[in-house]
């Protein structure tokens, strides 16, 4: 599964064993996306975490462009996890589909599993500390 490839390769699920990483994917929604949408809009509150399957997207902090997405990148996580606004604007170029957990199943998925909320746990620490250290978006 695609999916499941995908999750292997974000920090926040690197702990998680390839069972985990499939009950994650099970929680997480399909959603097709159309070209000049705002999928982010910094400073807005954020629900969902998201992972690119298909289509580009264009990252932009205080209006200046500061990434370009595709297939497999992700983005969201501090929202989904924390709560926080969100940190940049992200646009669909193309016709995209992207698989979105929202924060309500991400706690549930939390809640049914401590094993599985410390592992995440842990490598949302990673993830926040290669942010502060500027290593990543």
């Amino acid at each position: 599964m695609a999916l499941v490839e995908a999750l292997t390769n974000i920090e926040l699920f690197s702990e998680l064993s390839s069972r985990e990483l499939k009950k994650v994917a099970s929680f997480m929604t399909p959603i097709k996306v159309k070209p000049g949408r705002d999928l982010t809009v910094q400073g807005k509150p954020g629900r969902e975490f998201m992972i690119i399957a298909e289509g580009t997207a264009t990252v932009r902090r205080d209006g200046r462009v500061i990434a370009s997405l595709g297939p497999g990148d992700f983005f969201g996580e501090l929202a989904v996890i924390a709560g926080v606004p969100r940190t940049a604007t992200v646009t669909a170029d193309t016709e995209m589909t992207v698989e979105a957990l929202n924060r309500r199943e991400f706690s549930s998925l939390l809640d049914g599993s401590p094993k599985l909320a410390k592992k995440i746990l842990v490598g949302a620490v990673k993830r926040l500390h290669q942010l502060e250290e500027g290593l990543v978006r």
